[in-house]
């Protein structure tokens, strides 16, 4: 099992446009930004800490993350979070844009592919200091089944 903590605000994948250039030349454009192009770096860097001196992981595997954001200051009341606070973030980005973020930058690093990927849990939490805790590890053997 593989155990990879990044501090900071998760970010998420974004949209791809596929498309021609003038001149007839092949482009594939990544709207996430400069933040999503940050974040995805240090989860790369992180994952490349938890991977020194080990192979990539092969065959089927499966990944958990918990992406944990911090509340925005409206949340909080004199007293503490205000009763009428949400309890979990339902707000952009969601949940599985930020999985693809960690999923691409984890490629080459941690496996070969993210199609090996088979088998996922991701929650998205409230909490300090903002970060995902990612756990990746191979499937386990299971009966054969037709």
């Amino acid at each position: 099992m593989v155990e990879i903590v990044v501090y900071g605000t998760p970010a998420p994948a974004g949209s791809k446009t596929v498309g021609f250039a003038k001149g007839g030349r092949h482009f594939v454009r990544d709207s996430s930004g400069k933040r999503g192009s940050d974040w995805r770096r240090n989860v790369a860097q992180e994952a490349g800490v938890a991977m020194t001196g080990r192979p990539l992981l092969d065959g089927p595997l499966t990944l958990e993350v918990v992406f944990t954001v911090p509340r925005p200051k409206g949340h909080f009341g004199v007293k503490g979070v205000r009763p009428s606070a949400p309890t979990h973030p339902t707000v952009a980005p969601d949940t599985t844009k930020l999985l693809r973020a960690i999923e691409d930058a984890m490629e080459g690093i941690v496996y070969r592919n993210d199609a090996q990927i088979v088998e996922q849990v991701a929650r998205k939490v409230y909490g300090e200091p903002a970060s995902a805790r990612i756990l990746i590890d191979k499937l386990a053997k299971e009966g054969a089944s037709d």
